[in-house]
């Protein structure tokens, strides 16, 4: 079956992506592993998304699927393999074995945060660990927190944190710091951040919530307890972009390149919106303003071609 659109990802980027899309008459299928994105995945509760001063988490994807579900989309719970462009058209292969057609695609596939893989990281996901200073922040005002990545995104979060922790922790596994120097200066000015380096975190700890990490001082050999209410995961993102393949440019880290006024990629008719690309702020009111942005973007691009 021929679609106009294909959207690939089941995030904010999404599934706004096929509200507009079906707004414009559009026919469409979403292809996702799950509803949610790293919404369903990482993060407890969401603050601050417009409409909602403070929503859980699982609300707030059932909200999306259920204006999703309202409109006419196709919908198949599968993941994308491998995508080709062939006489102005492409062609989708899941890992069920289905095949699918359309003259233009949306990726929206998202990005897995790098995970610590130390005990006690899984079990206090909401209570103590978090991966969005953004999001979370306010919940550790006048607490010690611990960041625990020395790049740019770790020295961000503990700014970022200043504004509410009594005391920030910014620990790193290598020797020296990896982050600019402009956002060092920023750091020392805060007066309220220290930085440990040549570390490898062993374990995070507490009863109903988080109240300390073990971590062993690589050149000493030794292990060490560090008291923090909280731990923010700051190593870096893994976008979901295996399936791509040469139709579209990645920047260092992976992500997609695109045009930011129109979400497009260097191959006419492919779009992508959300965490998978470029986006410098990683929020869900963006990865939806994204989708959005795209899905009107296909659709010019249709009334073209």
């Amino acid at each position: 079956m021929k679609y106009d659109l294909i959207i690939i990802g089941g995030g904010p980027a999404g599934i706004t992506a096929g509200i507009y899309a079906a707004r414009q008459k559009l026919k469409t299928l979403l292809i996702t592993k799950g509803f949610g994105g790293q919404i369903s995945i990482k993060a407890v509760d969401i603050e601050n998304y417009p409409g909602f001063e403070r929503i859980s988490a699982a609300d707030l994807v059932k909200n999306f699927e259920n204006h999703f579900r309202k409109f006419d989309i196709e919908t198949k719970i599968d993941s994308v393999i491998k995508i080709e462009k062939k006489d102005n058209f492409f062609y989708v292969l899941t890992k069920d074995n289905n095949k699918f057609e359309a003259k233009t695609i949306i990726i929206a596939s998202g990005a897995e945060r790098r995970s610590l893989k130390i005990p006690g990281e899984k079990e206090f996901i909401g209570r103590g660990v978090s991966y969005c200073a953004i999001c979370d922040g306010p919940m550790f005002s006048n607490k010690n927190v611990a960041v625990i990545g020395g790049g740019d995104a770790g020295f961000e979060t503990a700014i970022a944190l200043s504004k509410w922790a009594k005391k920030i922790y910014i620990l790193e596994y290598s020797s020296k710091i990896n982050a600019d120097l402009e956002n060092q200066e920023r750091v020392k000015k805060t007066e309220k951040i220290e930085i440990i380096t040549n570390i490898i975190l062993k374990e995070i700890k507490g009863e109903q919530f988080v109240n300390s990490i073990i971590y062993q001082d690589r050149q000493e050999q030794e292990n060490k307890i560090l008291e923090v209410g909280g731990v923010f995961v700051e190593i870096g993102v893994i976008p979901t972009t295996c399936f791509v393949g040469n139709l579209v440019d990645f920047n260092e880290k992976c992500e997609i390149k695109i045009n930011h006024q129109t979400g497009a990629t260097k191959t006419p008719g492919l779009f992508a919106a959300g965490d998978v690309t470029e986006t410098k702020n990683k929020q869900i009111v963006i990865a939806a303003g994204e989708g959005a942005k795209s899905a009107l973007s296909a659709y010019e691009y249709l009334q073209k071609v």
